[in-house]
C-alpha cells in the first residue's frame, strides 16, 4: 500500500496540461460537477462543505444562473469520497473562487452541448435558442425539449474543453440581486434533522475517549492503567474498553452509559504530567526567545535606522484562541472488515482520509469519507480528531456503527488552537509626515496542522497509541497561499522602505493550527493600531493619515465608503465615547474592508457601533455576503473583548464556558454592512476579511475614547486597567 503524499496547498498549474478554470484544472470531467440522470433535477457536486458560512447557496445560484433552471431545479450533493469533485479544503474563503469558477464553466459547456444537439436536431442556428428553467425554446416559441432529453445518452465522463464561455453578467438573474433563500435553512429553523449530531444508525452504539490531559502526560501504570475489576464489570453490563498505549476509549449501548463509565474511567486512571508549558504571564518573553527558524516574506529597500523625523517602536500580543464552537466534535464509524465508513464534519474530508490511511494502514479505497454539517468553527477544530477516535473504537467492534461526542472540555483543552503571536513594530516618518520606514517582527507558531499535509498524521489519537508519533509542528501555507503567521504581515500601504521578519516557533508547547483569518487578525490588529499611533504622534486624522499612503483605488474606495455612509462618524464626541477606524485587504490579494467602530469606555468596553464596507468583487449571494461580514465581526469582536485561553505550567486549564467566555446577543452592538458590488471583477471570498480590522478599530476607539492604548489583547477590564495604570 502506497502512502499518499502530503498535499499542497495551491494546485499545480505548470503540470504540462492546459489551464483550467478553478478546481476544474485538478477535476477535469464534466461528470465530476454535474449529473442529469434524474428528471427535472440537475445535481450539481462541490468538494466544498456547508459551515454555516452559505457556500452551498452561493454555488446553487452560480449553477442556477449558467444552466437557466429554477433554483429548485438544483441539487447541490456536498463533499463524500464516493462521487464528485476533490477540492481539498473548504478553507481560506476561496470557495467560491475556486469551486465556484469550476461549476460556472462546467455548467456554460454542459449547456452549449445540450443546446448544440437541439439546435442540430431541429436545423436551427444555436444562438437563437433560448432556455427557460432548464427547458429549451426556438425563437418561435417551439419547445425543442429540456437538458434531461438532450443529455440522456451523452456521456459527462469527458473533459472540460472550453466549448462556451460564461455567460456574461449582465444575463445573470440570480447573482446579487436580492435575497435568495438559504439552501441548508430550512432544516435548521424548522428543527428537522440535518445536523452529525441527529444522525442515527441501525444498531449505533456509543463512545467516549479519556483524553491525556496534556501532549506530554504519561500513564503512571502504563500497564494496567484500567483496573481489571472495572473492566470485567462493564463487561458484564456491555461496556467495552479499548486501549491502545494512551488512546483509551469506551463503547456503550447508550449516551447515558457511555457517559457514566467515562466518569469512572478518569476516578480510575492515573497520569504524570510533567511542568513543561510557558508562564502564561510572560507569553511574549516565551515567543520572542522560543526556537524559531527565519523566513522574510518582505526585504524592500533600507533597513530602518535612526534618523530625523518620528520614530515609534511598539509590540503587540495576541493570546491562544480557541475554536469554542457551540456544537461539540463528533463522528460516527463502522467498520466491516473490509471497508471503513466514515460521517464527519471535517472540513476536508479527502485530506482525512489521507491521514486515516497513513495512520491505520489502509487503502484509500476501502476508507469512504461522508461529510455532514456539524457547528461551524472557521478552522481546524476537533472534527478530524473525533473521526479518528470514532474509526479506532469502531475498527475494535466490528459490524456496529460507533459514534463519538466530545464533551466541552475536550473542545477548549484538546483541539487545536490558534497560535499565541506577537508583533513588533517600529517606524519612521519623515518631517512631512510621511512613513519613510517600515519593520515588522513577528513570533508564533505555524497556523495549519490540518490532516493530509504532513508526512506523518496530524490526528490527536493517532499521536496516542502505543507506536504513535508527536504531532508534526504546524506549518506555514506559503505566501502564495495567502501565507500563515505572516499573513496580512505586509502593509498594504505605499512605503518605500518595509522588511518583513517571521520567526516560526519550531517549538509547540500548545497544538496549534488554522483558525478563521489566520495570521491576518493579528497582524492587522498591530499594523491598523500602529497607523493609529504614527497618525497621533504626527498629529495627523487617522483616516486622512492612511489615504495620504494609500494607493490602490479599491482600497480607497473601501475605506472612503465606510466614512462617507456612516450615519455617525462626523458627529460630536460624547464624554467616554470613542471613534476608531482600521481597514486591509485580506491576504494583500482579495477581499478589501473597512471598518468603523464606536465604543463607550465605562468598567468595561461596549461597541455601540459597527459600520463595515466590503468589496469582495463580482457578489453571487449578497444576503450571503452580508451574513458572512457579520458573523466575522462579531467573532472578531469576541475575539478582541473577550476571549484567550487559560493554562499553567502542566496543561490547558480551559475547562468551561465560565473560563473561556464568548460574545453574548446582549453585547451585540448596532451593525451596518455596505456592500460594493464590482460585477466585472472576480468573485472573492467575504469570510475572513474581517477581523483584524474589527479588532484594531475597537482598539483605536478605546484609545479615542480614554487615551491610553491597550496593546495586549483582549480588550479586557484587566488590561485596560493594567494600561492606565502604567500611564498614570
Amino acid at each position: 500500500m502506497s502512502t499518499p503524499a502530503p498535499r499542497a496547498f495551491t494546485i499545480d498549474r505548470n503540470d504540462g496540461r492546459p489551464v483550467l478554470p478553478g478546481n476544474l484544472h485538478i477535476n477535469r470531467l464534466l461528470s465530476q460537477w454535474l449529473d442529469f440522470s434524474r428528471p427535472g433535477l440537475v445535481r450539481v457536486f462541490t468538494g466544498k462543505v456547508e459551515l454555516g458560512q452559505g457556500i452551498l447557496t452561493a454555488l446553487s445560484i452560480i449553477a442556477a444562473d449558467e444552466l437557466d433552471v429554477a433554483l429548485d431545479q438544483i441539487g447541490m450533493v456536498s463533499a463524500t469520497t464516493l462521487e464528485g469533485p476533490d477540492e481539498g479544503m473548504t478553507s481560506s474563503s476561496i470557495s467560491v473562487q475556486d469551486s465556484g469558477s469550476a461549476i460556472r464553466h462546467a455548467c456554460a459547456e454542459v449547456r452549449y452541448l445540450a443546446l448544440q444537439r437541439a439546435a442540430q436536431a431541429h436545423q436551427l442556428d444555436i444562438l437563437s435558442l433560448r432556455v427557460n428553467e432548464g427547458r429549451f425554446k426556438s425563437a418561435e416559441g417551439q419547445d425543442l425539449g429540456d437538458y434531461w432529453h438532450w443529455l440522456q445518452d451523452l456521456n459527462l465522463m469527458r473533459e472540460y474543453e472550453g466549448l462556451s464561455r460564461p455567460k456574461p453578467y449582465s444575463e445573470l438573474t440570480l447573482h446579487g440581486r436580492g435575497k435568495v433563500p438559504r439552501v441548508d435553512l430550512p432544516d435548521k429553523i424548522l428543527g428537522r434533522p440535518r445536523f452529525i449530531h441527529d444522525l442515527r444508525l441501525p444498531g449505533m452504539r456509543h463512545g467516549r475517549i479519556l483524553r491525556a490531559p496534556a501532549a506530554e502526560a504519561q500513564l503512571t501504570n502504563a500497564q494496567q492503567p484500567v483496573p481489571s475489576a472495572l473492566r470485567d464489570r462493564w463487561s458484564a453490563s456491555g461496556v467495552q474498553c479499548v486501549l491502545d498505549g494512551r488512546f483509551i476509549g469506551i463503547v456503550a449501548e447508550s449516551n447515558l452509559a457511555a457517559d457514566s463509565a467515562l466518569g469512572e474511567l478518569r476516578e480510575a486512571v492515573q497520569w504524570t504530567v510533567p511542568a513543561v508549558l510557558p508562564d502564561r504571564h510572560q507569553l511574549a518573553d516565551f515567543l520572542r526567545t522560543a526556537a524559531n527558524e527565519v523566513t522574510y516574506p518582505i526585504q524592500q529597500g533600507e533597513l530602518l535606522q535612526a534618523g530625523d523625523g518620528v520614530s515609534l517602536a511598539c509590540d503587540y500580543l495576541k493570546p491562544y484562541l480557541a475554536h469554542a464552537s457551540i456544537g461539540l466534535s463528533c463522528a460516527l464509524a463502522q467498520w466491516d472488515g473490509a471497508t471503513l465508513q466514515v460521517w464527519t464534519h471535517s472540513q476536508g474530508i479527502q485530506n482525512l482520509r489521507d491521514d486515516l490511511t497513513k495512520a491505520l494502514g489502509l487503502p484509500k479505497s476501502s476508507i469512504v469519507m461522508r461529510h455532514v454539517e456539524g457547528s461551524g468553527c472557521y478552522g481546524h477544530n476537533g472534527a478530524d480528531d473525533v473521526a479518528f477516535d470514532a474509526v479506532m473504537l469502531a475498527m475494535a467492534l466490528p459490524g456496529d456503527p460507533v459514534r463519538v461526542v466530545w464533551s466541552r472540555a475536550d473542545e477548549l483543552s484538546h483541539a487545536p488552537l490558534g497560535s499565541a503571536h506577537l508583533v513588533s513594530l517600529r517606524a519612521r516618518l519623515n518631517d512631512e509626515g510621511h512613513i519613510t520606514h517600515w519593520h515588522h517582527e513577528l513570533w508564533a507558531n505555524g497556523y495549519s496542522s490540518r490532516p493530509g499535509r504532513a508526512a506523518l498524521p496530524t490526528l490527536l489519537g493517532a499521536s496516542q497509541r502505543a507506536n504513535g508519533q508527536p504531532i508534526p509542528l504546524a506549518i506555514n501555507p506559503p505566501l502564495a497561499a495567502g501565507g500563515g503567521s505572516d499573513r496580512n504581515a505586509v502593509p498594504a500601504y505605499n512605503i518605500e522602505h518595509t522588511h518583513v521578519v517571521n520567526h516560526r516557533l519550531t517549538v509547540m508547547p500548545l497544538r496549534t493550527s488554522a483558525m478563521r483569518a489566520l495570521g491576518a487578525y493579528a497582524n492587522v490588529f498591530a499594523i491598523e493600531s500602529f497607523m493609529d499611533e504614527l497618525a497621533h504622534a504626527s498629529n495627523q486624522d487617522p483616516v486622512e493619515f492612511r489615504r495620504r499612503h494609500m494607493t490602490d483605488p479599491r482600497s480607497l474606495a473601501v475605506l472612503n465608503a465606510v466614512v462617507e455612509r456612516s450615519t455617525w462618524w462626523h458627529q460630536p464626541r460624547e464624554e467616554g465615547v470613542g471613534h476608531g477606524v482600521a481597514w486591509a485587504r485580506y491576504k494583500n490579494t482579495s477581499a478589501w474592508c473597512a471598518v468603523l467602530a464606536r465604543v463607550q469606555a465605562g468598567e468595561t468596553l461596549r461597541v455601540l457601533q459597527l459600520d463595515v464596507a466590503v468589496d469582495v468583487g463580482r457578489v453571487v449571494d449578497l444576503d450571503g455576503v452580508i451574513n458572512q461580514t457579520e458573523g466575522g465581526a462579531l467573532q472578531g469582536m469576541s475575539w478582541t473583548l473577550k476571549e484567550a485561553v487559560h493554562f499553567d505550567r502542566q496543561q490547558v486549564t480551559t475547562q468551561s464556558w465560565v473560563d473561556y467566555p464568548t460574545l453574548r446577543f446582549s453585547e451585540v452592538p448596532a451593525l451596518t454592512i455596505h456592500v460594493l458590488d464590482q460585477p466585472d471583477q472576480p468573485s472573492l471570498g467575504a469570510g475572513e476579511s474581517v477581523q483584524g480590522p474589527v479588532a484594531a478599530a475597537l482598539s483605536n476607539a478605546l484609545f479615542d475614547a480614554l487615551g491610553v492604548r491597550v496593546r495586549q489583547l483582549p480588550l479586557s477590564q484587566d488590561h485596560i486597567l493594567q494600561a492606565l495604570n502604567e500611564t498614570s
